[in-house]
């Protein structure tokens, strides 16, 4: 069998969720929701996937390197969404699509689909030699859904619409199992009856679910896949169901974590996004949160600590209550302690920013150690410059680093200077006026009011 072609409807969507950016585009743990049918498709081998998307073309700066984008022009409907993304596939290649070749249409709004789920429709759709195959599933509420009907011997009949009064009986609207807008369609069979669809209903759309009609008119056999997990197969249609999606999204991803070896103390209280990687016996204490692509090697321990596209290497220790932001780079046994904050910087294996410091745009050697209140001083008002601390570096509490400005291997800085010049290897940089104690002060001021 051909490798499979994957069209994933997202236009048109987004008028529920009470917002200017597309439905599909709304973030789901670290990635947009579009994206997870897409990465889902893709691990399941699919051999073209085109995204079809209204004319705006929003969708087109997050596709991945070979994914395709097609346009509906109208607003008509999965029909029409279809017959879009058929065109542009022919259109791509100048030639028909493989009459054998399965296609697969899923929705852009139905995000925790698997490749497991996937590759098991495609399989029950060949096993049963189908002109049409569609993915059902039960549910205790299924308001909004698309009821399946089925004939006396239990094949698929039809889709029942239950968008609109005239749409559906209040019989069809008590059927519980319901489409999940997952289908896989013989090429030529879909191909033959796209240009078939009447838009004569309450919607005034082409339904996609006609094309089964269609199909079992002309003697063709309609398959129907139920998938037992209905978690996987949930839509998005306001920003309610998306936090309960993403929910069940967050819930797996820990799962994930911990089954590989990760201690999350309490995972309802951790958020870690679906692109982290962690490695095994990190311990990740409650409230933290991590985010974008960070990585993070074995044996660390993160505490009450936000993380954001950083690294983290082996023993690497972080928090509580610490801020990594992008380009961080933690090196072997390092640690960032209690409110501190760091940009855009390396700190050095086994060094130590215990507390109450910021770091940004900067080099940290090996074993160094920043005292409290250490802060690199990086935006001159116009640009932004880089400080250097070399190895085994200790820095007294109240340090201000003027960058660009560099410390030497073995440097101490006195308490509470500013930095402003380099200081070489081995010295003592020092910048701070010489106490003075003004005699009287008190009794002075008290009387004067």
């Amino acid at each position: 069998m051909s490798a499979p072609i994957v069209l994933i409807l997202a236009a048109g969507q987004g008028t529920r969720m009470r917002s200017q950016t597309p439905k599909v585009l709304h973030e789901l743990c670290g990635r947009p929701m579009v994206l997870w049918p897409v990465q889902a498709a893709l691990a399941a081998g699919a051999g073209r996937v085109v995204v079809v998307d209204s004319p705006a073309r929003a969708l087109e700066p997050v596709l991945p390197e070979g994914v395709e984008l097609a346009v509906q022009a109208h607003p008509d409907g999965t029909g029409g969404a279809v017959a879009a993304g058929m065109a542009a596939l022919e259109e791509s290649t100048g030639s028909a699509i493989d009459p054998g070749a399965p296609v697969l249409v899923l929705s852009g709004d139905v995000p925790l689909v698997s490749a497991e789920a996937i590759g098991e429709l495609i399989d029950a759709h060949a096993a049963c030699g189908a002109a049409a195959t569609m993915a059902t599933t039960f549910l205790e509420d299924p308001s909004g859904y698309g009821r399946v009907v089925r004939d006396r011997g239990g094949a698929v009949e039809r889709v029942v619409e239950t968008k609109g009064q005239g749409d559906s009986t209040q019989a069809e609207r008590e059927i519980r199992e319901v489409n999940t807008g997952i289908f896989v369609f013989a090429a030529r069979a879909l191909r033959e009856a796209l240009p078939r669809l009447s838009a004569e209903n309450a919607q005034g759309e082409l339904y996609l679910p006609q094309v089964l009609e269609l199909l079992r008119s002309g003697g063709a056999l309609i398959g129907g896949h139920n998938v037992e997990d209905d978690r996987l197969v949930l839509g998005v249609n306001d920003r309610v169901s998306l936090a309960r999606v993403r929910k069940l999204a967050q819930a797996a991803i820990n799962e994930r974590h911990m089954l590989a070896g990760v201690s999350i103390v309490d995972p309802d209280a951790t958020v870690i996004d679906v692109d982290v990687e962690i490695g095994q016996d990190t311990l990740i204490e409650p409230f933290t949160t991590i985010r974008g692509t960070t990585r993070i090697g074995s044996g660390c321990t993160i505490r009450h600590s936000y993380l954001v596209d950083c690294v983290l290497e082996d023993g690497a220790a972080v928090g509580p209550f610490a801020y990594l932001r992008p380009g961080t780079v933690l090196r072997s046994g390092a640690k960032v302690g209690t409110f501190v904050e760091v940009k855009n910087s390396d700190i050095g294996a086994g060094a130590k920013v215990p507390h109450l410091s910021y770091i940004g745009d900067a080099d940290v050697g090996e074993r160094s150690n920043l005292g409290a209140a250490t802060i690199t001083a990086n935006y001159d008002g116009r640009a932004k410059h880089r400080t250097r601390i070399g190895s085994g570096v200790r820095t007294g509490v109240d340090t201000t680093l003027v960058a660009p400005v560099t410390v030497g291997d073995g440097a101490y800085t006195g308490a509470g200077s500013v930095i402003t010049e380099d200081v070489p290897p081995g010295a003592l940089g020092i910048a701070r006026e010489r106490q003075r104690n003004v005699e009287g002060f008190v009794e002075r001021r008290e009387g004067a009011q």
